[in-house]
């Protein structure tokens, strides 16, 4: 291949790559898929997964949705929503994480951080585009989504979207943990002697009792 050959290949496959969105299912992402992750520093989406998520001309593997946790809210199911159904996404890979933030403290005693300062979580604006988006009372500490156990929360995130009504039923979906202390990925599991070397509940964190129940 000549210079000019490739430098066209080059020019032509940068092109498709900034004006993929104009195609719908057919200018998807090089890998078909969704991640959903932490929003935490310390978990490197790229290195966890061998993927290049925001790499420009010719990568753009995934598209990638960070929250605190990575686990179910209304909006990450909006963007699994959109780019299964309309973007050409196949499979969604959630990767939560040990050491997590989620693990740190008891939800009840965030909200009460706000309530000392005189803020009331049971009126409160989660989006002012969207008033009409409101919590029941006594429903903001579950809101929150700290987490007992990060396996356990990675299982059932993995369960939610797999029942959720707005993802298609073929989509291909996966959890993973990234373990922050021995930077290596391992799937979800309640086996104590794979747990043992990383710190994947909330105990380690001085927290006392048992979180919301967001789970059901």
């Amino acid at each position: 291949m000549t210079l000019k050959e490739k430098l066209d290949t080059h020019v032509a496959a940068y092109e498709h790559w900034a004006t993929r969105r104009r195609y719908g299912p057919r200018g998807a992402n090089n890998l078909n898929l969704w991640v959903l992750a932490c929003m935490d520093e310390r978990l490197p989406v790229d290195e966890a997964l061998g993927i290049h998520v925001d790499t420009p001309a010719g990568h753009g593997d995934a598209h990638c949705f960070r929250n605190a946790g990575g686990i179910v809210t209304d909006d990450a199911i909006r963007s699994a929503m959109l780019t299964c159904n309309f973007f050409g996404t196949k499979e969604i890979v959630i990767v939560q994480h040990t050491q997590c933030g989620m693990l740190s403290a008891n939800a009840q005693d965030l909200e009460k951080h706000f309530r000392d300062k005189g803020i009331d979580p049971d009126n409160v604006t989660l989006d002012p585009t969207l008033p009409e988006l409101k919590l029941e009372k006594g429903a903001f500490a579950k809101w929150i989504g700290m987490m007992d156990d990060v396996d356990v929360t990675c299982m059932k995130t993995i369960e939610a979207f797999r029942n959720h009504p707005l993802i298609p039923k073929d989509t291909v979906i996966s959890g993973w943990i990234w373990e922050v202390e021995t930077r290596r990925l391992r799937a979800p599991t309640l086996d104590a002697e794979k747990r043992a070397r990383t710190d994947v509940t909330s105990a380690p964190f001085g927290v006392q009792g048992k979180q919301p129940a967001r789970w059901g």
